[in-house]
C-alpha cells in the first residue's frame, strides 16, 4: 500500500493536469457545438465548469485513503 505522502502527490499532479485537459477538451467540444445563442452557451459551460467536481472529489478522497 502507498504511504500518504506519494498519495497526494499523484492526486495533486493527476489533479493539476487533469483539470488542464479537461478545460482544453471543454474548449474544443464548445468550438464544434452548434450553438444558436447565449444562453446555450451559457449552459454548456455552467454544466461543464460542475462536472469536474466529481472525479476531483473521487480523487481528494482517494489521496486521504477514505476511498
Amino acid at each position: 500500500m502507498l504511504s500518504k505522502m506519494p498519495r497526494k502527490l499523484i492526486a495533486s499532479l493527476a489533479g493539476v493536469f487533469g483539470f488542464i485537459g479537461y478545460i482544453m477538451l471543454a474548449v474544443v467540444v464548445a468550438d464544434h457545438l452548434p450553438f444558436e445563442g447565449v444562453i446555450m452557451q451559457t449552459v454548456y459551460f455552467l454544466v461543464a465548469g460542475v462536472l469536474w467536481t466529481l472525479p476531483a472529489r473521487w480523487l481528494m478522497l482517494w489521496s486521504v485513503g477514505q476511498r
